[in-house]
């Protein structure tokens, strides 16, 4: 009776960091089956740590149980320590040095309840990488990362990797570029008519619609290998300069000036440049593994679908 009882049981999936991204995964969990793997499973109980008890109530409207808790104090995470087999980790680091404290305390947490803890997700980035100067590099390229704040995510996977191999988790990292989508596109930036840099001197930059990056998070989940690192993005070669023009035509908003390197480094902010300064071409080798058609293959293909 117990085998029969638990092959029914609804599965339990935890999100840390549940917004906008962490969001999109609900909505397409809650949305209906997971036709991605040709089955129907029974729609799973959602939870999600949160700092902020004002949003308590938004998640719950939207199918999720919020659990009061921070990263940043390990005393408050003591309720998730068994609360669910599945974790999509989607929380940033903090700001400063280069080791994630969120991610070493929410792990140690989990230990606590050895075991209990089968599929991890972890959303790291691309920056990982560091600047290759617009050469190419796939999952197999070693990191390379010269900030700190790619750095912090080198730390994450690091100690992620070491723990889920010694816990018996199925981790999948997914390294994402650029998210981009409803509410994620450079409008602030054109309107301020904030420059990009001259075609020569411009840098290449790779980007996921928010969708897709849900998406691809799911099949992760469901059936990503265990101990992987997958490129989540759309595998598309596009400098930083054509796509804030590719933004601008399609919002019919004035393109940005084209400046020189010298000349964009004094006019934006130290964090800016850092994205701005590092180049590289990113391939996607991995991405069949996870079963998942891009509903946008390219920027292109979603901004024709905007109105304009």
């Amino acid at each position: 009776m117990t085998s029969i009882c638990s092959a029914f049981r609804r599965p339990r999936i935890l999100i840390i960091g549940c917004g906008d991204i962490g969001q999109r995964v609900v909505t397409q969990l809650l949305s209906g089956p997971n036709a991605h793997l040709g089955k129907t499973y029974a729609k799973p109980k959602i939870f999600a740590l949160s700092s902020s008890p004002e949003r308590f109530a938004e998640l719950r409207q939207q199918g999720i149980t919020p659990i009061g808790g921070d990263l940043d104090h390990p005393e408050t995470l003591w309720r998730i320590a068994r609360l669910a087999s599945n974790v999509i980790h989607l929380a940033p680091p903090q700001n400063e040095g280069e080791h994630d404290l969120r991610t070493r305390n929410l792990i140690q947490i989990l230990s606590q309840g050895a075991g209990s803890v089968r599929r991890f997700v972890y959303v790291s980035t691309t920056g990982v990488y560091g600047n290759r100067h617009g050469d190419y590099v796939d999952e197999s390229s070693p990191p390379l990362a010269t900030s700190q704040r790619a750095k912090r995510r080198m730390d994450a996977e690091s100690v992620l990797r070491h723990w889920a191999i010694h816990q018996g988790v199925n981790l999948s990292i997914l390294r994402v570029p650029g998210i981009y989508g409803p509410n994620r596109l450079p409008i602030e930036r054109l309107n301020a008519k904030t420059p990009a840099l001259t075609s020569e001197e411009d840098a290449y930059s790779n980007h996921i619609h928010a969708d897709d990056l849900a998406r691809l998070i799911l099949g992760a989940l469901f059936i990503g290998k265990p101990q992987r690192i997958v490129n989540a993005c759309d595998g598309s070669e596009q400098k930083m300069g054509d796509y804030f023009d590719a933004v601008a035509m399609a919002l019919n908003l004035p393109k940005p000036q084209r400046l020189s390197r010298e000349e964009v480094r004094t006019a934006v902010s130290p964090m800016l440049w850092s994205f701005m300064s590092e180049s590289r071409r990113v391939r996607n080798k991995r991405l069949p593994e996870l079963k998942r058609k891009l509903l946008y293959p390219t920027v292109a293909d979603y901004l024709k679908t905007l109105k304009r």
